[in-house]
């Protein structure tokens, strides 16, 4: 795993979604906090209170075959056995928005204290996600936001804005600072792919690149094959294309797997978010020169944890509220309900054997 700790930042990004998008009630729908999160309306926090034990949580990622997804749902099944909970990983093999819903009615049924979900859509999930609050169960959001008034908190695995500025400096500095790139997202509606995207666009109109156009936003639907063919399509589409930003796993991967085995290797710079194990040999071989991720171990580790104390009472997901989570310390909860782990890490061939995940 990583060797040099993550370091908390303050810098957050919250996406507003309308709470008339979403069906259903919350615990107390007719209140709000002074963080702006109505989940906690209603609530007091006892942070005295010890971490129940026996307690029962289910991740449920955007798809249960997405490589990154395994790493950080195990962590947190292995985070929740520190406190005495069990733990478990269900869901859906494709990412489109309505997938998690029939998952969602099922851990309802099954009285999970906790349901930890990284949202393939912040609105489609909405109305189970409230029926599951009102029936006193805990919601996390994590690596993709719900919206806010249906999930108690959202475990944030970098600054949205530090991740989509920084991935613009990265292919940046690749591409000499000029020339046409292109973005190959996730799928359509996730909302972190979406927010990430949008601070991309807002960093672009800085003087200084000025000489960089993007041309095209992409989706590859966290889908290898489809992901593979978006990347062939875009050099198709734009022949003197100069770089392709993949802020997914799966992006990433499927888009340096096509270059490295054509013409346009050494010609298109690859760049995005991904697993040092991954992308080791396209950063071996030269495809890539840089990408970034932070550590999705600690991501589900903490998502456990942040799910334990909320289910025992320790914190309702309301602003300035503070929580231990196990080896990663204490935690502050920011606006919107929000807990951010940490910066990214950029990774190239000077550090990438010192990383194994």
């Amino acid at each position: 795993m990583i060797k040099r700790p993550l370091v908390a930042v303050a810098l957050t990004a919250a996406l507003a979604v309308g709470a008339a998008a979403c069906g259903g009630t919350t615990k107390n729908s007719s209140g709000s906090d002074n963080s702006g999160n109505a989940a906690t309306s209603g609530k007091k926090a006892d942070p005295n209170a010890p971490l129940k034990k026996g307690l029962k949580l289910a991740f449920l990622p955007k798809q249960v075959n997405n490589p990154y997804e395994t790493i950080v749902d195990n962590a947190g099944i292995a985070g929740a056995k520190e406190f005495g909970g069990t733990a478990k990983e269900v869901g859906p093999s494709d990412a489109s928005a309505s997938s998690q819903i029939s998952y969602l009615n099922t851990l309802i049924q099954q009285r999970q204290d906790a349901i930890l979900i990284a949202a393939n859509d912040p609105n489609a999930v909405c109305g189970p996600l409230k029926q599951a609050m009102s029936r006193k169960i805990a919601v996390v959001a994590y690596d993709s936001d719900a919206a806010k008034e249906c999930r108690d908190v959202f475990i944030n695995q970098a600054s949205s804005e530090e991740i989509g500025r920084s991935e613009i400096k990265v292919m940046s500095d690749l591409v000499g600072g000029k020339g046409k790139i292109a973005i190959l997202s996730a799928t359509a509606n996730a909302t972190n792919q979406n927010t990430w995207i949008e601070f991309m666009k807002e960093e672009l109109k800085k003087p200084e690149y000025s000489g960089i156009q993007l041309v095209k936003v992409a989706y590859g639907d966290d889908d290898d094959q489809k992901s593979f063919q978006q990347t062939q399509g875009l050099l198709q589409a734009y022949p003197d294309l100069k770089g392709i930003i993949a802020p997914t796993t799966v992006g990433i991967a499927a888009a340096a797997r096509y270059i490295d085995s054509s013409k346009y290797k050494g010609k298109v710079a690859v760049s995005g978010l991904g697993t040092p194990n991954q992308m080791r040999k396209f950063v071996k071989d030269g495809t890539v020169k840089k990408f970034e991720l932070w550590d999705p171990a600690n991501l589900g580790y903490l998502a456990s944890y942040a799910a334990a104390a909320i289910a025992s009472g320790q914190i309702t997901g309301a602003q300035g509220e503070t929580f231990k989570a196990g080896k990663l310390g204490s935690r502050t909860i920011g606006k919107d309900g929000e807990v951010i782990l940490g910066p990214p890490t950029v990774f190239d061939s000077s550090n990438i054997d010192n990383y194994h995940f």
